[in-house]
């Protein structure tokens, strides 16, 4: 496999950085790396937002594969193109992932820049990854999510954040397919269904996760609060002023988790 040519050793963890959270790659001078465009079947991205490269880093002991960008279902690209590079990982040897997003808050006790540790989610609107002729090779035909959140991973990441002097949320994210921001009534009925943030991202990677056996943690940081909970517009400058406001927690507190696991 090209990928696993380039980095010549095998990842102990992996971590996908979402929008204004890729900053943190940035820290590791001795990172080999490679850009998506140079890596077979990967396609080109389009989010301004995402660096779209691959680093091999080490975090203490451990061996780490940070993805700096991520694909979405809105930019046009099939569920299959957007869960490719979490297939990539499996095929790697990667047994736990994190993945990170920024995400609107919908529970009114978080707040702008709070960090959510994601415990289930819901997606309604678009098809599953897995969709199609099932690949043997990564996971069986139906396969259970009751805890695609790892959450012994979650408790790891509980303990982690008390070490830091950082304060964590737990909740259930969302999924809608973008690229427009919900409606205030959408918002509403994803209230009433029991979910805490919501976002664009995330979830089919982890529905793939869950197909090949990957253990997951999700986090989420909590960029702005959804449509018709505030009285004020939303904007995609809003969401990376905020993640990038909390780079410097995000960063402390991912580096301990990934000592942790």
């Amino acid at each position: 496999m090209y990928v696993g040519e380039k980095i010549g050793e095998q990842p102990d963890a992996a971590v996908i950085l979402g929008s204004g959270l890729g900053v943190y790659a940035n820290r590791f001078s001795d990172a080999v790396t490679l850009p998506y465009e140079e890596i077979p079947h990967f396609p080109k991205g389009t989010n301004k937002a995402h660096a779209y490269r691959m680093h091999l880093v080490r975090v203490g002991e451990k061996k780490v594969l940070l993805l700096s960008g991520r694909y979405h279902y809105y930019e046009g690209f099939s569920m299959e193109q957007v869960v490719y590079p979490t297939r990539v990982l499996r095929l790697l040897g990667v047994e736990k992932l994190v993945v990170t997003n920024a995400a609107g808050g919908l529970n009114p006790g978080f707040s702008v820049g709070d960090f959510m540790l994601i415990t289930d989610h819901v997606k309604f609107f678009t098809e599953s990854p897995a969709r199609g002729g099932n690949i043997d090779e990564l996971g069986p035909r139906f396969f259970d999510m009751s805890h695609a959140y790892d959450p012994q991973l979650r408790a790891l990441a509980k303990e982690a954040a008390a070490s830091c002097g950082i304060g964590v949320q737990e909740g259930v994210y969302a999924f809608m397919p973008g690229p427009q921001f919900e409606t205030p009534a959408e918002i509403r009925a994803l209230r009433t269904l029991g979910c805490d943030a919501v976002g664009m991202s995330t979830v089919p990677e982890v529905i793939a996760a869950a197909h090949c056996g990957i253990q997951v943690l999700g986090i989420s940081c909590i960029s702005n609060m959804a449509a018709g909970i505030l009285d004020a517009p939303i904007t995609d400058e809003e969401v990376v002023e905020i993640t990038s406001k909390r780079a410097g927690d995000f960063q402390k507190l991912l580096g301990a988790i990934l000592e942790k696991i």
